[in-house]
């Protein structure tokens, strides 16, 4: 089977289909049975409802005992239902399913799978699944995938579309002790739990091992490259620091000390700056510039999104102005109109350009650097590893100084790893200006009250960011959507509060707009996915309500609330935990408790342990699609052994056991520098 056959050979699948199948990336075989599931139902014998199963998803047996009732609110539609039950009665919700009321039949006997939950002395479950008796049983102890879909695009059609591509993939290739075949069989349509964590873990492994290799291939074996750069320690610079109007923290004036020390080397600098949201990497990365270009040198720094390059290239620009230090900065990204890139792009290979700021435009072919010595990279784990070599490519005289800054609290044990190729440095203080941001961790009842607030906080000219797992709903699973929440919240406030959606399914122009938008104040409320990880500073934002809270990773939720606390004013984060089980408030009063993404991420490391597969991965992290740093975290230990090991016995990839992971490895974009090997 080949890979690159289009989706449309599909049995099933025409133009119409093959379109919502893109919307989700998936335009080929090979993309389908990467297309892996986010969750997966487990068709269990039925419980009784009880205070045990509470926050758990489970499947319950019961009659219609009321005919089910339809309600409208212009756009909304929720149907309600009773179900008699051994344990008691349990009140059945679907939102935005009016259908439902016609096709289940009052007095009939049905199964329904959701989560359960309990408000006051009533069991109730959202958006559950219904199935006849003889559907349920062709299904009971089977593990069923749910994957990520689109409006129009069906959970079944997914699983049929896959099951005809598995059925005729046969791979050769073997991955540990599994066959990559046999492990995406696995992934897809496990016979049993345990199945599918041999198989995840096996493509987890396989991801990592990928990743390491690519990292290690791409290190130079004989440590740091020699430069000719002439770049010293400046008086002018340490006048600036004396300046500023705040005083750097000690953690900054040592992490800058320690840069400023690679700089004036004859060795290239390879260092990350790791430091929590608000530490203050940004003038770091100001002071880093200004050293450079004031010798005669170039440098550029690197954005994750348009927002975020401009917002620092108006920033560099207003400090260059204030310290008087008359330098050319030059911004360069992909929606600059024709002629002003002509302009840059000339102002760049000219040299007249000093301090280049951008996004991933300032490592496509036609940009030519006149004398780079200094690239910076902020949240350097969304471009990937070969996109910063691209990168540093780019400087024509010497191998230039790279500088790598996350905000991301990845536990040191697993940044040296994950970094393996960079010295680290941690600003592991966060300047005193900064107000604590105020955390609560509440349950679904205090919805209302939190709408209340967050419209008390917009009356006083502020904003708010509301945070939902996903783009908009799904088959089988009862949690909240940036789509619908949205359209909701709009008949919720008064209709001079201005509400707009963002999330990564938009288009790229259309996001950006969005996000300047929420910028200048002119959206009062942005309800979003993770998208705004990163990519913008709003310090007008002083809420964040982030529905769902149980099924994000810690550390992720840590990163989302980073999005705040950034002005004078005291900020707010509201984590509903739609779950409520024991287990959930554990995890998410780490955060109540604390702000320190460290600590946080160090917590959720011990909490998050191996086999913990299921709910919304930590998403964003480096570029797995799979594998999870966290939970992870013992295969990735396993995977940077093996990959030791392979490198040491085979350097070259050359041998028979070696050739699937270097195909792999050219398949995951790596094989321009395998061609050097």
């Amino acid at each position: 089977m080949d890979k690159e056959q289009d989706i449309l050979k599909l049995k099933g699948i025409g133009d119409k289909t093959a379109e919502l199948y893109h919307k989700v990336g998936i335009y080929t075989y090979g993309d389908l049975i990467c297309y892996y599931p986010r969750d997966y139902i487990k068709y269990d014998e039925p419980v009784t409802p009880s205070t045990d199963k509470i926050g758990s998803y489970c499947f319950i047996k019961g009659r219609i005992s009321k005919r089910p009732l339809l309600k409208r609110a212009g756009k909304m539609s929720v149907v309600s239902a009773s179900i008699e039950c051994n344990g008691g009665p349990v009140r059945a919700v679907w939102f935005h399913m009016p259908y439902i009321a016609k096709s289940i039949r009052l007095g009939e006997v049905y199964y329904f799978g959701a989560t359960l939950k309990k408000n006051g002395n009533q069991y109730s479950m959202d958006q559950p699944l219904i199935l006849k008796s003889d559907d349920y049983e062709a299904l009971k102890n089977t593990l069923q995938p749910i994957y990520p879909l689109t409006k129009g695009l069906t959970n079944n059609s997914v699983r049929k579309a896959v099951k005809q591509v598995l059925s005729q993939y046969k791979s050769p290739d073997m991955i540990g002790d599994m066959s990559e075949e046999k492990a995406l069989n696995g992934i897809h349509f496990p016979k049993d739990i345990n199945e599918l964590k041999e198989a995840r873990e096996t493509l987890v492994f396989d991801e990592f091992l990928t990743f390491i290799l690519r990292l290690k291939l791409l290190k130079e074996e004989n440590g740091r490259a020699k430069n000719g750069f002439k770049i010293q320690k400046l008086d002018r610079v340490h006048d600036i620091i004396n300046s500023l109007p705040y005083r750097l923290t000690n953690a900054q004036l040592k992490v800058f000390g320690e840069i400023e020390s690679d700089l004036c080397s004859d060795r290239s600098m390879s260092r990350l700056v790791q430091g929590d949201v608000g530490c203050g990497k940004t003038i770091i990365a100001f002071l880093s510039c200004v050293t450079v270009a004031l010798q005669g040198y170039q440098c550029c720094l690197m954005a994750p999104t348009e927002i975020l390059a401009i917002q620092h290239y108006d920033l560099f620009n207003d400090l260059s102005d204030k310290f008087g230090l008359g330098l050319c900065i030059c911004l360069l990204t992909g929606s600059m109109t024709a002629a002003a890139k002509r302009n840059a792009l000339n102002d760049i290979s000219s040299g007249k350009a000093d301090i280049i700021i951008g996004t991933h435009a300032l490592f496509q072919e036609k940009v030519a650097y006149s004398s780079l010595a200094l690239v910076i990279t902020d949240e350097q784990h969304r471009f990937g590893v070969r996109q910063r070599e691209l990168l540093a490519d780019k400087s024509l005289c010497d191998s230039p100084h790279v500088l790598v800054m996350s905000a991301t609290p990845i536990p040191r044990t697993l940044a040296i790893i994950l970094y393996g190729d960079l010295d680290i440095s941690v600003i592991d203080e966060v300047p005193a200006k900064r107000l604590p941001i105020k955390n609560c961790v509440v349950g679904p009842s205090y919805r209302d009250r939190a709408y209340d607030f967050i419209l008390k906080e917009i009356k006083s000219g502020h904003q708010a960011y509301v945070i939902c797992p996903m783009v908009e709903e799904s088959e089988g699973l009862d949690c909240m959507d940036v789509i619908s929440y949205s359209t909701e919240l709009k008949k919720i406030f008064p209709k001079e509060v201005k509400v707009a959606c963002l999330h990564g399914r938009m288009k790229a122009d259309m996001k950006d707009s969005v996000m300047k938008e929420f910028a200048r104040g002119r959206i009062d409320v942005l309800v979003s996915t993770t998208v705004v990880e990163v990519g913008v500073n709003v310090p007008n934002a002083t809420v964040m309500m982030v529905e769902n809270a149980e099924r994000f990773g810690l550390a992720q939720l840590h990163q989302l609330r980073g999005r705040i606390g950034r002005g004078e004013a005291q900020s707010y984060c509201i984590f509903i935990d739609c779950m409520e089980s024991d287990k959930s408030r554990e995890r998410l009063e780490i955060l109540n408790r604390s702000n320190d993404g460290f600590f946080i991420a160090s917590e959720d490391l011990k909490l998050r342990g191996p086999g913990d597969m299921f709910g919304i991965r930590q998403s964003g992290e480096l570029e797995f699609k799979l594998a999870d740093i966290y939970s992870d975290s013992n295969i990735l230990t396993k995977a940077v052994k093996q990959a030791e090991e392979i490198l040491k016995n085979d350097p070259d990839l050359e041998k028979s056991e070696n050739l699937g992971i270097r195909s792999r490895l050219e398949r995951a974009g790596a094989d321009s520098f395998l061609k050097t090997l």
